[in-house]
């Protein structure tokens, strides 16, 4: 027998996912403790599981999961068989029909007139509080990107403008904005892509100093302060009109005390989900939802909440981390809108984490 811990090493389903597929009545345990509840799974069952793993990442319903994993074993394969080819006949139908509306849409790209106002002419060598911009690269440097195959999003955007700085970072599955209040420069919008390295070592060089002069000549950015410089050039791409993302509908917000809050997302229940959107990797969720005296619970095993919001636990980790405070306000919208995470003290520094979709 394997325990469940075991199961999901060796199957590289997660614990998360084989409570949910028991649940589901996909691939139940051989055993169940009946003092404990613990789950125990016969050595045949491996094979199923590993079967439901490259079932799982091929996108396959759970519908069709299920009549193949009861049909493995079975001396007429032909039903596995058919519904294997049906599913690759619909991801080949799916990939045709992408294919087909990309090409318009690449069309359309080419052929439209660009609106955006470049931001990289002038040059702006604002000051900037050096323990403010401190903060706001602390708290959004854990949502740039590391993918090398969107290499506009792998940076700080610096965005300047009158007498505001807002430092932004996304990957697409997180954002975070920060604002510092700038002084000496009160020229016209200038934005700057700073690459994750160059973000770090301003980073490094941010100490004690009353303030940092900041400029952005062209391509290059340069941050000096006491006697010290670090520059570097910044990503010749166009950020994404962070603006028109973080307008969001408003939700219900609720103050919660985050180390409590953190100990609650650590130690509480998780589960699986369908995160092939999330670069098509395995990873574990916290539900979360508004509790009726208005506090926000981690939901249990079982909990069917109709508004329960589920997000990447590591990335909530990160985003409360990043948050800075012993107190941060959650706000919570429908199941499909984005998490935010706001300080208390201002409107203008905050994260979003998208939602994502439960298997059931």
């Amino acid at each position: 027998m394997r325990s469940i811990g075991e199961m999901a090493r060796d199957s590289g389903l997660g614990v998360s996912a084989l409570r949910f597929y028991d649940r589901a009545g996909v691939l139940v345990p051989a055993w169940v403790d009946p003092v404990s509840g613990y789950r125990w799974y016969g050595t045949g069952q491996l094979e199923e599981a590993r079967l439901l793993t490259r079932l799982r990442r091929a996108g396959m319903p759970l519908a069709d999961i299920r009549l193949v994993l009861a049909g493995w074993s079975g001396a007429d394969t032909d039903l596995v068989l058919k519904l294997l080819e049906a599913h690759l006949r619909r991801l080949e139908l799916g990939l045709s029909d992408a294919r087909t509306e990309f090409s318009t849409i690449r069309a359309l790209l080419e052929h439209r007139e660009n609106p955006m106002t470049s931001f990289r002419a002038t040059t702006v060598r604002p000051s900037v509080p050096a323990a403010e911009l401190a903060a706001a690269l602390d708290a959004v440097r854990f949502a740039a990107s590391t993918d090398p195959e969107l290499p506009v999003l792998g940076g700080v955007l610096f965005d300047i403008e009158g007498d505001a700085l807002r430092v932004v970072a996304t990957d697409r599955y997180r954002m975070a904005v920060a604002h510092v209040a700038t002084t000496g420069d009160a020229g016209p919008r200038v934005q700057a892509i700073v690459p994750s390295p160059l973000a770090d070592a301003m980073r490094a060089l941010l100490g004690d100093d009353a303030a940092v002069e900041l400029t952005v000549d062209g391509d290059r950015v340069t941050l000096e302060t006491g006697g010290r410089q670090v520059a570097g050039r910044s990503l010749e791409h166009e950020f994404p009109d962070y603006r028109r993302l973080v307008r969001l509908p408003a939700g219900r917000r609720v103050l919660v005390d985050v180390p409590a809050f953190r100990e609650a997302v650590e130690t509480g229940p998780v589960r699986a989900g369908e995160v092939r959107e999330q670069d098509g990797a395995t990873c574990d969720l916290t539900v979360l939802k508004v509790t009726a005296d208005g506090a926000v619970a981690v939901c249990e095993d079982g909990d069917e909440d109709q508004d329960r919001v589920a997000v990447n636990r590591e990335f909530l980790l990160h985003a409360l981390a990043a948050g800075g405070r012993d107190a941060l306000v959650l706000e919570l919208g429908a199941p499909t809108a984005p998490l935010a995470i706001r300080r208390t003290d201002t409107e203008e520094t905050f994260s979003l984490l998208m939602p994502v979709r439960l298997e059931s």
